[in-house]
């Protein structure tokens, strides 16, 4: 690794532990040139499926392109960034998961609205009157209707659930 000061190639590792969810390696480095420390950070090189776009298209997965669209559903949304990270971090798993070479927009995006739906209310519809192309008033009342019929996402996190996540009883 290269020393981002003195451009160095000779580095030594001082420290190595776990980042993130576990998936990352974070690094201390020493450059044995220059003595200024720095840190990198290592993480598994895997191969996101294509993404296959309504006009048939193919295109590289790209987390920014989803995190412009979640950002811009959560405009002015009191929504934590570790939040919305965590949520683009799901979905990008979701993809991996999936197992599949190329994947539709489509699933992507209902993925992503999923994500709202847990974060925020209006940002979810938000996302998805523009995802789904409301034709007319009706439809997009129709999807209001059905959220107030659900609990909020601050009731969610704040009740206890009843079954945990293998579906057995807590």
């Amino acid at each position: 690794m290269r020393c981002p000061f003195c451009n160095a190639a000779d580095t030594r590792v001082v420290d190595s532990r776990l980042a993130g969810d576990g998936d990352q390696v974070r690094r201390r480095r020493l450059c044995t040139a220059c003595g200024e420390r720095f840190t990198t950070y290592e993480t598994a090189e895997l191969g996101l499926p294509r993404v296959v776009k309504r006009d048939g298209r193919r295109e590289a997965f790209d987390a920014s392109k989803l995190r412009k669209g979640l950002d811009h559903a959560l405009e002015k949304r009191p929504v934590p960034t570790e939040a919305v990270d965590a949520a683009i971090e799901r979905i990008r798993r979701r993809a991996l998961r999936c197992g599949e070479r190329e994947l539709a927009s489509q699933r992507v995006g209902e993925w992503a609205m999923e994500e709202l739906r847990r974060l925020d209310q209006v940002a979810y519809v938000r996302f998805a009157s523009v995802y789904r192309s409301f034709e007319d008033v009706q439809a997009f009342r129709d999807l209001v209707e059905h959220l107030e019929g659900e609990p909020t996402p601050e009731m969610q996190r704040s009740q206890i659930p009843l079954l945990g996540d293998d579906g057995t009883e807590t």
